[in-house]
C-alpha cells in the first residue's frame, strides 16, 4: 500500500474512533439526573423536585405543595397520559422508588414528555405540571 493510502487509512480510523469515543460524551450530556415542575390547577399552586438515579434505578420527590387532602402523586406520560411511576404507595412529601433502567433513560433525556399529576380526594390529578431539567423554588 502506498504511503499516502496508508495515511488516509489511518486517517479513517482515528476519526471514526473519535466519534464512537464521542458518542457516550454526548449522550451523557442530555442526561437530565434533576428535575422538577412547576405545579398549578383547582386554585393552587406548588413545586416538586425529582433526583433520577440510573443505579440503583431509583425516583426520589419532594413536594412543596400546600394543597390539603393529597392522597396520591405519579408521573405520567403526557398531560392526559398513562401512569409511568407511581410516588409511593400513598402520598408523601419526600420519599424514593424504584424505577426501571428504560424509565430513568427516558426521564433523563426527555423530561419535557412526562408530567407530574398530584391527587386530592375531590380532584385526581387536577393540580399537575411538566417536568423540566433543573430545580424549583417556591
Amino acid at each position: 500500500m502506498h504511503g499516502w493510502k496508508r495515511f488516509a487509512l489511518r486517517c479513517s480510523v482515528a476519526g471514526a474512533a473519535a466519534i464512537a469515543l464521542g458518542v457516550p460524551t454526548a449522550l451523557a450530556a442530555t442526561m437530565h439526573p434533576k428535575l422538577a415542575a412547576r405545579l398549578s390547577g383547582m386554585g393552587e399552586h406548588g413545586i416538586v423536585n425529582l433526583t433520577v438515579k440510573s443505579k440503583p434505578g431509583q425516583v426520589c420527590w419532594t413536594f412543596d405543595v400546600p394543597t390539603k387532602g393529597v392522597i396520591g402523586a405519579s408521573i405520567h406520560t403526557g398531560s392526559k397520559g398513562v401512569v409511568l411511576v407511581k410516588l409511593g404507595a400513598s402520598y408523601k412529601a419526600k420519599g424514593c422508588v424504584k424505577a426501571s433502567a428504560m424509565t430513568v433513560e427516558h426521564l433523563q433525556t426527555a423530561p419535557a414528555k412526562y408530567w407530574v399529576f398530584v391527587d386530592t380526594k375531590g380532584h385526581p390529578g387536577d393540580l399537575r405540571g411538566k417536568l423540566f431539567a433543573g430545580m424549583a423554588q417556591m
